[in-house]
């Protein structure tokens, strides 16, 4: 004889009563991409080659889990410069960072450690090469993110002009007679993206794209990811944190795929499980710099929950991985 999964008192008796049958939807590929792998590999490897304190300034990605778990092990994450003693060595988060701030490290004699995503990087020459060639560049992105204030520090701030909507891309005036190029932030959404760039071309059909996309694999992968469950549930979660540009696009993603509603959650303790009660069909993926860790443990709770049945259709199998700066491999 089966028993019931667990049992609940009803009149002073235990009454097993069966679980709600719930359908997941597992978006693949999700969670860490190369870049987050690897700026999560350099705080730990700086850690082992230096020894504890390793300053990080800013978030080394955006997500508190992985954070705490490197503070844990010795990392110390600053805001700015001016917080890193003397000579100390210090880690660039995954976004990169302005060439101010790398002139800085170097003045005050810090063993600085470049975390910066080679995506991010590509798009910081990109960006430097336009600005030689005496043009203008419109950067597609959102205001105050990081990697945003990384690469429009990379020329002379009258050399760029930050475009954040179809609107401001259909109003902005560059500079007289300037020739223009454009470029983005790597975690924008696609489609939102596509809208912007064909606005531009419009207006100033001689504008210089990037050579390649800027938009970087690894956030289009989850986007279509998302996309691909969505039509199919009735709310689709999305690990990730409030300050993370490519989780925040994953949920409105969804939503305009067709899910009946989307969430960001940065952990089990943040859903809604009265919303998942509610629920049939649910979808989970996760942001770049979100660990599959958090994933699992949504999984699980779900499973003591319910009568789950899981699905997981893996549009691609990612590949890609980057190498650790020399810094940290050359011999002593």
């Amino acid at each position: 004889m089966t028993c019931a999964p667990y049992s609940r008192k009803n009149n002073g008796m235990d009454k097993p009563v069966a679980k709600d049958r719930k359908y997941l939807h597992l978006a693949a590929p999700r969670g860490f991409c190369a870049g987050v792998d690897r700026a999560v590999r350099i705080v730990e490897v700086a850690l082992e080659k230096f020894g504890a304190p390793v300053y990080v300034r800013h978030e080394i990605v955006h997500n508190r889990t992985v954070v705490d778990g490197l503070a844990a092990k010795g990392a110390v994450f600053v805001r700015e410069l001016d917080e890193v003693p003397e000579g100390a060595p210090v880690v660039f988060s995954a976004h990169g960072v302005a060439r101010s701030v790398v002139e800085e490290a170097d003045n005050r004699n810090m063993i600085a450690v470049d975390a910066t995503c080679p995506l991010v990087t590509k798009v910081h020459v990109e960006t430097r090469r336009h600005a030689a060639q005496r043009k203008h560049v419109l950067l597609i992105g959102h205001a105050g993110h990081p990697e945003v204030e990384g690469t429009m520090g990379q020329v002379e701030a009258g050399d760029i002009t930050l475009i954040e909507t179809v609107e401001d891309a259909r109003t902005v005036t560059p500079p007289e007679d300037a020739e223009l190029a454009f470029a983005t932030q790597t975690t924008l959404s696609v489609d939102d993206t596509a809208e912007i760039i064909s606005v531009l071309q419009f207006r100033f059909p001689e504008i210089t794209g990037p050579r390649g996309e800027d938009i970087c694999y690894a956030t289009t992968n989850r986007q279509n990811a998302v996309k691909h469950i969505a039509p199919q549930c009735d709310i689709v979660l999305v690990v990730g944190a409030e300050n993370s540009s490519n989780s925040k696009r994953l949920v409105e993603v969804a939503t305009r795929a067709g899910a009946a509603s989307g969430r960001l959650v940065a952990d089990r303790s943040a859903i809604d499980w009265d919303e998942i009660d509610a629920a049939s069909h649910i979808g989970l993926s996760a942001g770049a710099s979100a660990p599959e860790s958090l994933v699992h443990e949504i999984i699980d709770e779900m499973r003591e929950r319910y009568d789950l049945q899981l699905d997981e259709d893996a549009l691609v199998e990612e590949t890609m991985s980057f190498k650790l700066p020399p810094i940290l491999t050359r011999q002593a």
